[in-house]
């Protein structure tokens, strides 16, 4: 007898939330292995192939791509065991997430299964979870039925309400389970004061999807707050009329002439999320909380690039210009540890670190990421080499881990890729520095009294006026800076 075990979005780590699908790696109907990759999603840290821990056949999906899911929805059901050949579903309307009809959690009240073990970060799966049957009152309609029940899910009329004419059309107020599995969704209208039972979703079999609900407070809120009406009969025999409108607190959120449909031809809305969104939260963040200050300095690089064409020209591997000067950030860490340490707020304490793990800025078609070289400073150059150019690949091809990008305590941001000098960089919370590199050019420079061409590049150092003071962190812009002009300076340290 098979039975059918539900399989929801993992934690994946780190304190994220939410993820958004961005491909489904299965289809409704395929048969799976155990911790064979179901879909993938993209989280504000990294894309990420979630693993499915139970083998069987797929019988329902959860959300089409480009939806966002909270961790603990559901993303899949799966038929395992003995006749699961028996559960696939017949192509029609229904079979992807249909499951989710009127918020029941499919298979419930069977027995448990063995799973596959841990699964994410945080996420166990020695066995199936508990599941509660839902009992379904008699004699009232399903919340996931389009309008009254008188039309299908892929019908048109009357019967079905939805969007029309870019107005909101609200459904018969329908008693018994809302069609909602996002815990997301049920926050916003409940922020917003909208009734979920008045919508009709557009998702599958009528389920309410967040686009649902900002598209029915985005119609209210370019209406002057004026609500679109529709009265139907109420179970108790009475007119209910509902109203939907946004709130003033939601109004006011958009600038006038730009809400809903009101936006002029042209314009483009981008969303903040995924990695552009953590991105925006934390750069904010830094400039909320972190008390920053800069400093830089001129230098030459002549003797620097000098040493690298030796090195270069020796025999082994290629030794890259970020990797020297991740190693002489390394070297002016463990002068100046205060630059390497965060603040506690909560404690009201500087935490200063015993190790460097030395986050690096990568620009990447998904954004700017920070991926992080652990023990920095137990590596050499041909060491940082190689980790740098892995780490590099990976965020290129968007395969970073969450762990990959976080647990930084100092940031290396070589902007003079961009063509570049100078910059005043934006602090990664919650380290406290971040030395800025420009590009390397050939300049007037006076050397030995004389005047002459020289590569010279400006260094500019970003940190918190918490954890040190003009003194400390001008004392470490100027280590660096000695190490540029005569690399043997990090002879003392080797």
């Amino acid at each position: 007898m098979a039975q059918v075990l539900e399989f929801k979005l993992p934690d994946l780590g780190e304190g994220l939330t939410e993820a958004e699908i961005v491909r489904w790696l299965v289809q409704v109907g395929d048969v799976v292995a155990v911790d064979q990759p179901v879909v993938e999603v993209e989280t504000a840290k990294a894309m990420v192939e979630v693993p499915c821990p139970y083998g069987g056949v797929v019988t329902a999906r959860f959300g089409e791509e480009g939806a966002e899911l909270p961790v603990g929805a559901p993303l899949l059901t799966v038929a395992v065991g003995e006749g699961a050949e028996g559960h696939r579903p017949a192509a029609g309307p229904g079979t992807d997430g249909g499951a989710a009809r009127a918020g029941e959690q499919p298979g419930a009240g069977e027995r448990r299964s063995e799973g596959s073990g841990n699964v994410l970060v945080g996420y166990g799966t020695s066995e199936a979870p508990a599941r509660r049957r839902r009992v379904r009152p008699q004699g009232r309609a399903s919340g996931a039925a389009a309008g009254s029940g008188t039309a299908g899910a892929g019908s048109s009329g009357a019967g079905v309400p939805g969007r029309a004419n870019g107005r909101v059309r609200v459904a018969e107020p329908v008693d018994g389970p809302v069609p909602v599995i996002s815990p997301l969704v049920r926050r916003l209208a409940r922020e917003n004061d909208l009734d979920l039972r008045e919508l009709t979703g557009s998702g599958p079999d009528g389920l309410i999807l967040r686009a649902d609900v900002e598209y029915a407070l985005r119609a209210a809120a370019a209406q002057g707050g004026r609500a679109t009406r529709e009265t139907g009969p109420h179970p108790d025999g009475t007119v209910r009329e509902q109203a939907l409108a946004a709130t003033a607190g939601a109004a006011a959120t958009e600038p006038a002439g730009v809400a809903g449909s009101a936006v002029p031809p042209g314009d483009v809305r981008i969303p903040l999320k995924g990695v552009r969104g953590a991105v925006a939260d934390k750069l904010a963040r830094s400039r909320r909380e972190i008390p920053d200050a800069t400093c830089w300095v001129d230098a030459d690089a002549t003797e620097l690039m000098r040493a690298r064409a030796a090195m270069n020209a020796a025999s082994g591997p290629k030794i890259s210009l970020v990797a020297l000067l991740a190693r002489i950030c390394t070297a002016a860490l463990a002068r100046f540890p205060e630059l390497n340490s965060t603040v506690d707020t909560q404690a009201r304490e500087i935490v200063r670190f015993d190790h460097v793990h030395l986050g690096f800025a990568a620009q990447t078609d998904r954004g700017l990421v920070v991926p992080v070289v652990r023990d920095a400073h137990a590596r050499d150059a041909e060491a940082l080499t190689s980790e740098f150019a892995r780490l590099t690949e990976a965020a290129r091809a968007g395969r970073l881990t969450p762990g990959e990008l976080t647990g930084g305590t100092f940031t290396l941001n070589n902007y003079g890729v961009f063509g570049v000098d100078g910059s005043t960089p934006i602090v990664n919370h919650p380290e406290a520095a971040m030395l800025g590199v420009g590009r390397i050019v050939p300049k007037p420079w006076v050397h030995e009294g004389e005047l002459a061409v020289r590569q010279v590049v400006q260094l500019s150092l970003t940190f918190d006026h918490r954890v040190c003071d003009g003194g400390t962190a001008g004392g470490f812009l100027r280590y660096v800076a000695d190490c540029v002009e005569q690399p043997a300076v990090l002879l003392r340290t080797l």
